[in-house]
């Protein structure tokens, strides 16, 4: 299994959007919203680290009001 953590940035005024999109990806096992540099951090769960990629690329980025992403690989001990 891999495990993700995506820092994500919105636009502004887009952080409630882009939270309740997000809500919708089944791969996403948490979710926070943040203060600072980065709007939200999501917690992805995949089966490989190849399909946390495309799942990145291809459902969190696409959100509207999405402007940037940091993917933090994590391994399990």
């Amino acid at each position: 299994m891999a495990i993700g953590f995506i820092l994500i940035s919105t636009a502004p005024a887009k952080e409630h959007d882009v939270y309740n999109e997000l809500k919708k990806i089944k791969e996403i096992v948490e979710l926070h919203p943040l203060f600072g540099e980065y709007d939200l951090i999501a917690k992805l769960e995949a089966k490989n680290f190849n399909l946390l990629g495309q799942i990145v690329v291809d459902k969190i980025r696409t959100i509207p009001g999405v402007v940037d992403t940091k993917t933090l690989t994590g391994i399990k001990f």
